[in-house]
């Protein structure tokens, strides 16, 4: 009986053993140089504190050699330093949500200098300008080929002046065309409309109710005419001359 007795407690001891080396503890990780680094790391209580380093280095790039930790718990009052790399983890009696500060002692690490936060703090290469301008696929080349194939007018159509040139030869009273459409009538209006955009605007009377207005629009009144027979349009669309009004039957049969 002594003898099964014992073969448990071997068991039992055995299992224990096993149970201690499966266990871990979730940290929150901190670092002296990176203030905006954290991370929740899970480490087993049987790693050595060298073992923990090296997981760590990986994660922060502080080499283990240069690395020093300090526990703090879960009101922020530090409880250890783990000055012992051969020690276990548990030994320092680490609880979940504890907190694991990484202390940079190199003076010249990669994690030195605030650079890894604040990137202005990086030297910035800055190329020639001649030598910009000699490579292509660039933004500078490719603003200048856009520019070649956008009309001159449609680049300064937020200008006041817009289509003013078109309106040189267009007076209130004219004879005109409008197109698409070839819709026929007489100019009411030559002139700028800010409530409709910038630039120059011509507005129509056409001789039947191909329009959308009677003169007014968005509750500005630009000139007066029956309703639905209004329109106003760019000047670039307008051809003045001699369209007299349409005869309604001259394309009737006889």
């Amino acid at each position: 009986m002594r003898k099964k007795g014992a073969r448990q407690g071997v068991l039992v001891m055995g299992s224990r053993l096993q149970f201690e080396g499966d266990e871990s503890v979730m940290l929150r990780v901190t670092h002296s140089n990176i203030k905006s680094f954290t991370a929740d790391v899970r480490f087993s209580l049987q790693s050595t504190v060298e073992s923990v380093k090296e997981k760590l280095w990986k994660k922060c790039g502080t080499s283990v050699g240069s690395m020093s930790l300090e526990l703090y718990d879960d009101t922020g009052k530090k409880t250890a330093v783990l000055g012992d790399n051969s020690r276990r983890l548990g030994f320092y009696s680490p609880h979940e949500g504890y907190r694991l500060h990484v202390i940079d002692l190199d003076p010249s690490s990669v994690t030195s200098g605030g650079w890894l936060e604040d990137t202005s703090l990086v030297e910035k290469y800055q190329i020639p300008e001649e030598r910009y301008d000699k490579l292509d696929g660039t933004y500078r080349k490719f603003k200048e080929k856009l520019a070649h194939q956008i009309p001159s007018g449609a680049a300064n159509q937020s200008s006041d002046s817009y289509m003013e040139d078109l309106c040189s030869n267009i007076k209130v009273g004219d004879r005109c065309q409008v197109e698409p459409g070839e819709k026929r009538g007489v100019v009411k209006f030559v002139g700028q409309a800010e409530n409709l955009g910038r630039g120059f605007w011509v507005g129509i009377q056409y001789d039947e109710p191909l329009g959308k207005h009677d003169g007014m629009v968005k509750g500005m009144r630009f000139f007066d005419c029956p309703p639905l027979h209004g329109a106003i349009v760019r000047p670039d669309k307008v051809k003045v001359g001699d369209y007299p009004e349409r005869d309604p039957f001259e394309e009737d049969e006889i």
